[in-house]
């Protein structure tokens, strides 16, 4: 019962922080990701964007998918270590925004879904054959998803035509990956075509980033 009450009260901040953001400019301007204010001296904004959304759709697919996921994490690790990959991925995909992004000053964003992808990367790694089903009518394997979430970020990273945070994606991902595996190594022998997989997206970034692509 303490496990579900914990995820659901992440979903309860998300919305209740998402919803305020909706109906206070003020408020959602104070508390958005925005490279010129952190460099600034307000690095609280790291992590308080990550409780606000662009739109309803955005938080509702956000939410919707952590619902998904986390049990699979919290099943496997216990309820302790899906709150450190959740926010562990969460302040990872804020650092990883502002690495790539520390020279454009007016750079925004906001999006739990950098943390988000931590815990789909995660819960993957342990149950990359569960299905997901898209639009509640389509399964879909979850590993499929995964994969398909972080090269369409891939694409959000070089339109640059909204304001959900793409970059952050990649930063709860690595850290997803990365937490899951330090506290269970066995998966790398467990679910090695899968550990090796999910590194793909995640090595195109780079690739990318380093051909001055991104």
């Amino acid at each position: 019962m303490d496990i579900n009450i914990v995820l659901l009260i992440i979903i309860a901040v998300n919305v209740l922080v998402s919803f305020k953001g909706f109906n206070d400019i003020l408020f959602f301007r104070k508390y958005e990701f925005h490279i010129g204010s952190i460099r600034a001296g307000e690095q609280y904004r790291m992590f308080t964007s990550a409780f606000l959304h662009a739109d309803v759709m955005h938080l509702a697919f956000n939410m919707i998918t952590l619902f998904f996921f986390a049990p699979a994490v919290i099943y496997y690790m216990g309820v302790l270590s899906f709150v450190l990959v959740y926010f562990g991925s969460l302040v990872a995909g804020s650092l990883f925004t502002l690495y790539f992004h520390r020279n454009d000053f007016s750079y925004r964003a906001i999006g739990a879904s950098g943390a988000v992808v931590g815990i789909v990367y995660s819960a993957i790694l342990f149950n990359p054959d569960a299905n997901l089903y898209l639009f509640f009518a389509l399964p879909i394997p979850s590993y499929i998803f995964g994969i398909g979430y972080l090269l369409y970020s891939i694409y959000g990273m070089r339109a640059k035509n909204d304001n959900i945070g793409h970059t952050a994606h990649f930063g709860g991902a690595m850290a997803g990956y990365l937490i899951t595996l330090a506290q269970a190594p066995e998966l790398i022998f467990s679910q090695t075509f899968m550990v090796i997989l999910l590194a793909v997206p995640i090595i195109l970034l780079f690739i990318l980033e380093k051909s001055g692509k991104l």
